[in-house]
């Protein structure tokens, strides 16, 4: 399970463990707090009253301290599950829905052709539309894109990057989402 860390004003930093909170916690520098309580730690007892210390863990968290992230410098990096995700295993060829097994990276203009490996150049592929495109472009291959590719924005490269998001981090990442997003469910 991994908590969500924000800036304290709202933009997200990282996805943490639940060790890594109780950093935060303990070290007093959690500003806010949203979400479930996902976790309690308990710590010692106090000598004096006898009481056993404790941190109480939540699910999304806003630290102090100037963010580490600003999101108009954001290049979220590429991955072949990232894309899947953005592309919603969708191959941008035939348009069928695929299992990620079955997926591949696909270069609109390829790499032979002097195409990178950039978000706005690639999207999901079926493996047999793939070996059919080939070393070509869409238009050299007769072979049209269902669906152009975009630049995941900062909050959906935080829904992409973790497959076991909870409900609520999940709400609070959706209402922050483009309207344009893919990702709407």
């Amino acid at each position: 399970m991994k908590v969500l860390k924000l800036s304290a004003q709202g933009l997200p930093q990282s996805w943490i463990s639940l060790e890594e909170a109780v950093l935060h916690y303990a070290a007093d520098e959690v500003r806010w707090e949203m979400g479930a309580e996902v976790a309690v730690f308990r710590g010692g007892h106090n000598a004096l009253t006898g009481r056993q210390s404790s941190i109480t863990i939540n699910s999304i968290i806003g630290t102090q301290g100037v963010p580490r992230i600003n999101p108009f410098d954001l290049r979220p990096s590429i991955t072949n599950s990232k894309l899947f995700a953005r592309d919603r295993c969708l191959c941008g060829y035939c348009g069928e829905q695929f299992h990620e097994d079955l997926l591949t990276r696909e270069h609109i203009v390829p790499l032979g052709q002097r195409g990178v490996d950039s978000w706005m150049n690639v999207v999901t592929a079926c493996r047999s539309c793939n070996h059919r495109k080939g070393n070509r472009t869409p238009e050299q291959a007769h072979m049209p894109l269902l669906y152009a590719p975009y630049v995941p924005s900062l909050w959906e490269d935080f829904i992409l990057r973790n497959r076991r998001i909870l409900a609520d981090q999940m709400e609070f990442l959706m209402a922050h989402l483009p309207k344009t997003s893919r990702l709407h469910l």
